[in-house]
């Protein structure tokens, strides 16, 4: 399934087209549900529930992705996609921008200031990009 703004994306390089893979989507949702229920654990700190919504979020904007025969090296080029992939306004994918630039912060220069607050938007978020990711499997 071709789009005009994804095909653009990768004519400079910042996609690449693949065949759909159902089998693949269908792993990176179960992946992502997994994240999120991880996120929800008061057993983990702060930062790992943040980290596993993130990855939720992640595993399912790829699923959407995939679902459409792209794939991305980048995990931010990914969250901006869904703005095609998913249809969702800039405003709502914004929040897993904000997400991406404090897991790269804590990744490479070993600093988070998260709150309580920011995870749980994140898993509310994440949570509605899995179910958005889902319906393209109906």
């Amino acid at each position: 399934m071709t789009s005009p703004p994804l095909d653009n994306l990768v004519k400079i390089g910042h996609l690449k087209a693949e065949p759909r893979n159902e089998a693949e989507v269908r792993r990176l949702l179960a992946m992502a549900r997994t994240r999120l229920v991880d996120a929800a654990l008061a057993s983990l700190s702060l930062e790992g529930r943040f980290i596993s919504a993130y990855n939720a979020a992640h595993a399912a904007a790829l699923a959407a992705l995939r679902w459409h025969g792209y794939r991305s090296e980048n995990r931010y080029t990914v969250f901006q996609c869904l703005a095609h992939t998913l249809n969702w306004p800039a405003a709502r994918w914004r929040v897993l921008d904000a997400a991406h630039q404090k897991r790269n912060l804590a990744e490479y220069e070993g600093y988070l200031e998260i709150d309580e607050d920011s995870v749980e938007e994140l898993r509310r978020v994440a949570g509605a990009l899995i179910v958005d990711a889902e319906t393209l499997l109906a």
